[in-house]
């Protein structure tokens, strides 16, 4: 229905005096201006005043005594210890408490904050006119003033206690930060260099977990070994024997190429790092034919008969040999550590 066949008492009442003019009650751009300024209870009670002052110190000093027990949960507990929490359920110790002390740690201070500024900053709301980019030399004395006016109103030179408290957690909020580096983990010294081998160390069968003799090692056979006294239940168990892995190879001794290779064998039994040095694969592929092994990952291959030199693939260098020897119960031992540090790139690395 077009508006030709509506009714005409169904229309709305024209407005406005001309024809087609509109009448405007109210302007909607019109400025409301602000309201009346309604004074806090602290503007003009010295108590309350005080009250929120204490507040807000209070609120600083729990602050501090959270970023301290932050510091102090890294000495407390232990990485791997459980604890029941409700609701959370079994939780790490370490981890709770250093997502609490600092939640409330910087909670603290932004709740105290926040406090400050509404009750004891000044509240009066104040209107200015937009200006050029290009602040005028009378705009910068303006807001040097305003600024003068503002630290004022902040009784932050007269509120000691505030200002004090404050200074204390913000000085103390930035050395959990510090405290967080421990995460990266120790220095690693020397511990790349050296192994758990060591002179008079026994070599530990990793499949009967009993000492190995000679006469448990058979021509072309291959027998991987651990030093005595690794245990796999340790907690360092998977970092000592990736590096302590041992490939036992009995090659017949004129066929050992290598001469330190063959003063460092025991009646043709030779020892060499299991651990291959490209990227720190387990090598287990042995040819007996041929006294080449291969590492299954990157087909990097190892002669055992010439100093388990590369003859293949991306490794770069040959597997360290460890010198053994027999003791007095006819037990396979080690006559020292490697000379030269096991895995991957290292001499790369530094």
């Amino acid at each position: 229905m077009s508006s030709q066949e509506i009714p005409d008492e169904n229309l709305p009442a024209e407005q406005g005096t001309a024809h087609g003019a509109v009448e405007v009650a109210d302007d909607p751009f019109a400025d409301p201006g602000l309201p009346a300024h309604k004074p806090r209870i602290q503007d003009i009670d010295e108590r309350a005043a005080k009250r929120s002052e204490r507040a807000v110190a209070f609120m600083f000093t729990l602050s501090m005594l959270a970023t301290i027990g932050f510091i102090a949960s890294y000495v407390i507990f232990p990485v791997d210890k459980i604890v029941y929490i409700w609701p959370f359920g079994h939780v790490s110790a370490l981890n709770f408490s250093l997502g609490l002390t600092l939640g409330v740690a910087l909670f603290a201070i932004g709740a105290g904050a926040v406090h400050w500024a509404r009750t004891l900053m000044s509240d009066v709301e104040v209107a200015d006119d937009r200006h050029a980019i290009e602040a005028e030399p009378e705009v910068k004395a303006k807001v040097l003033a305003d600024f003068a006016a503002g630290a004022e109103e902040s009784a932050f030179g007269r509120r000691k206690l505030i200002r004090n408290t404050l200074f204390g957690a913000l000085a103390l909020v930035p050395l959990s930060g510090v405290v967080l580096l421990r995460d990266l983990g120790p220095l690693p010294e020397k511990k790349l260099r050296n192994t758990l081998w060591a002179k008079g160390k026994q070599l530990i069968n990793m499949n009967t977990m009993e000492p190995l003799r000679p006469e448990d090692v058979a021509v072309g056979s291959l027998t991987f070994a651990m030093p005595e006294g690794l245990k796999e239940d340790a907690e360092d168990f998977q970092n000592q024997i990736a590096k302590a892995a041992l490939m036992i190879i009995r090659i017949e001794p004129k066929n050992i190429k290598d001469k330190r290779e063959r003063e460092w064998a025991h009646e043709g039994i030779v020892a060499f790092s299991k651990i291959c040095t490209h990227v720190g694969c387990p090598i287990s592929l042995y040819e007996q034919q041929t006294h080449h092994v291969l590492c299954p990952c990157h087909q990097s291959t190892f002669d055992l008969s010439d100093g388990a030199r590369v003859i293949f693939g991306p490794a770069g260098h040959a597997l360290p040999q460890l010198r053994i020897g027999v003791n007095s119960e006819g037990n396979l031992e080690a006559l020292g550590d490697f000379e030269e540090p096991v895995g991957p790139a290292f001499w790369e690395r530094g």
